[in-house]
């Protein structure tokens, strides 16, 4: 029973909010596609969650993002 957590920040997508929900449904597919086509596990018992982040609270060299892109 593979789970996948895919993360990724909101400025995506349209009006910057993140993934759309065709974008998600595409990611969920292919991460179940995918681990059906290399380890052949069961699309069907396969948990694909993805979480949305902030980009402020999503960091790189040790601040936000939205302060490292100021840098």
């Amino acid at each position: 029973m593979p789970y996948v957590n895919i993360k990724v920040t909101r400025e995506g997508g349209p009006d910057g909010t993140g993934p759309s929900n065709e974008e998600k449904r595409r990611l969920i597919a292919g991460v179940s596609d995918l681990l059906l086509e290399v380890l052949g596990k069961d699309p069907d018992k396969t948990f694909v969650v993805i979480d949305e982040v902030s980009l402020d609270d999503w960091g790189i060299g040790g601040v936000p993002v939205t302060e490292y892109r100021k840098l």
